[in-house]
């Protein structure tokens, strides 16, 4: 019997009132609770990141229907608005943070919005939340020299395991975007398994450093939500951020290819 494919939700901000850079991407508190009640109510059980790839990798069984809950960057109200709800169902779910936009002894001041700050992350570590790396300032990694892009990747890792005391072991790409070379430094680095975007379900055969998520943002009802978690009508859903995605990778492309012109013209 073929495995079935596990869908991976993808949240930013949990906010009332987000600012503009972060609004599309953002989530009510109020919506959030509603969407972990669906998911409760369909009878999935949410694992983290590192455990959904070590029962790929071990062949040991998952869970019945796993579902994987992610949040991006390290906004504060994942810890003020998203944790209660959380703890109440009792899930597990995976924080990627982006280690100079957290307050604290590293910030960068990149921050969108109001960040986490590393009391707040403990916290969360301690209510089943894995905490994986994603990236020090949050950029397009592809873009990136070699050597600056070891640096945020083990930069990232080094300050996770400071303040937590635990080797971060999963990681998501900024923007959802990697590319080969990324993908090799992310495994050299350590990272056990890395999450993508891609808008799709993550199977087996992706691998464990491209894991598709699904995107939840502000526009989501809760009779969408309910397709995407369930699988249905993904394609549907997302075929205007593919066109977008698409068209933007041709831009990037482009862009490598002048750069390395005129590197060869210097």
């Amino acid at each position: 019997m073929a495995e079935a494919p596990v869908p991976i939700l993808m949240y930013h901000a949990i906010a009332a009132e987000p600012n503009d850079a972060t609004r599309e991407l953002s989530v009510t508190p109020e919506a959030f609770a509603e969407q972990l009640a669906v998911i409760g109510e369909l009878g999935f059980t949410p694992v983290d990141t590192a455990a959904l790839a070590e029962g790929w990798r071990s062949g040991r069984p998952l869970p019945a229907r796993p579902v994987l809950i992610t949040f991006d960057d390290g906004y504060e109200g994942v810890h003020r608005h998203a944790l209660p709800v959380l703890a109440g169902h009792g899930f597990a779910a995976t924080l990627f943070v982006s280690t100079g936009w957290i307050r604290g002894a590293y910030d960068t001041g990149g921050g969108l919005d109001t960040m986490l700050d590393w009391d707040q992350i403990r916290e969360l570590a301690a209510h089943r939340v894995e905490i994986g790396g994603h990236s020090h300032t949050h950029p397009q990694l592809d873009q990136l020299d070699d050597a600056t892009l070891r640096h945020e990747l083990t930069h990232c890792r080094e300050i996770v395991a400071d303040e937590l005391g635990t080797v971060p072991a999963s990681f998501a790409y900024p923007y959802g975007y990697s590319s080969r070379r990324v993908r090799q430094a992310v495994r050299e680095t350590g990272y056990g398994q890395a999450l993508a975007v891609g808008n799709g379900l993550a199977h087996r055969r992706q691998g464990p450093y491209a894991l598709r998520r699904v995107t939840v943002r502000r526009s989501t009802g809760i009779e969408e939500f309910e397709r995407l978690v369930q699988g249905r009508a993904i394609a549907r859903t997302f075929a205007g951020d593919r066109a977008l995605t698409k068209g933007y990778a041709l831009v990037r492309r482009a862009r490598q290819v002048r750069r390395k012109a005129i590197r060869s013209r210097v």
